[in-house]
């Protein structure tokens, strides 16, 4: 069953995969010439600007429900395998650069052409990306063992033992709360980290990346992530 803040943002989540749609015909359509370069970086920012909104909604939410995004019912079963605290894994990026170099998700890419100035760029970047994704793996673990915690094992042994003591009950509900809410505090802390870390990658590697680059760049990762979307889509409805 869906809290009220998960079904708010599945419609938001649905309206935005539509724009992103629409944002992919965009790039793929855009004249390829030089000369329509602030055409190109419009179209980029057009895009960035979206998931900058979409990560304002997200944080909106998770302050009211930051559990709802660890598990979000929005995503199918295939997409959800496939997040990394509450969404994309940012060395994806240079994943998919390296693949955009060698095979041909865009006709004619132009990532096939990059100088080696914006290799070395880039792999300074992925370098930094690694130690960051390393940073919040472990902070995740961190907060992942932290329900075994001695105020928290002592906690829940202390709310076994009191049910019958109605005044004990009562401070020992007040404490379990005041536990529960720093532990997701913790989690929304972390969230909000690991998708800093996602928009810095998109616009660290947008900056070495040419317009024309940015815009297949931009064009094949909204149209990986809408696939894997409609593939997890098919996979479901095969199972009713």
């Amino acid at each position: 069953m869906q809290s009220q803040v998960q079904e708010k943002f599945s419609e938001y989540y649905e309206r935005w995969i539509s724009l992103q749609e629409a944002n992919i015909y965009q790039l793929l359509s855009v004249s390829r010439d030089s000369e329509n370069e602030q055409e190109h970086k419009s179209l980029v920012s057009k895009v960035l600007n979206l998931h900058k909104e979409y990560y304002t909604m997200k944080w909106a939410g998770a302050h009211n429900d930051v559990l709802g995004f660890f598990s979000p019912t929005w995503l199918t079963p295939l997409e959800n395998a496939h997040i990394w605290i509450t969404g994309w894994k940012p060395s994806i990026v240079y994943k998919l650069i390296n693949s955009l170099r060698r095979a041909q998700l865009i006709p004619g890419s132009s990532l096939a052409n990059l100088s080696e100035e914006q290799l070395k760029k880039i792999e300074k970047l992925k370098l930094k990306t690694r130690l960051e994704e390393e940073k919040l793996d472990r902070e995740v673990e961190r907060q992942q063992v932290s329900v075994a915690d001695r105020k928290i094992v002592e906690l829940a042994r202390l709310s076994g033992h009191v049910r019958e003591h109605l005044e004990r009950s009562v401070e020992a509900n007040r404490l379990v709360d005041i536990a529960v809410n720093t532990l997701l505090a913790g989690l929304e802390k972390v969230m909000k980290t690991a998708d800093c870390v996602r928009l810095k990658t998109m616009k660290e590697v947008l900056e070495v990346l040419t317009p024309l680059q940015c815009v297949d760049f931009m064009a094949a990762s909204l149209m990986i992530q809408i696939q894997l979307r409609n593939w997890g889509k098919k996979r479901d409805c095969r199972k009713i």
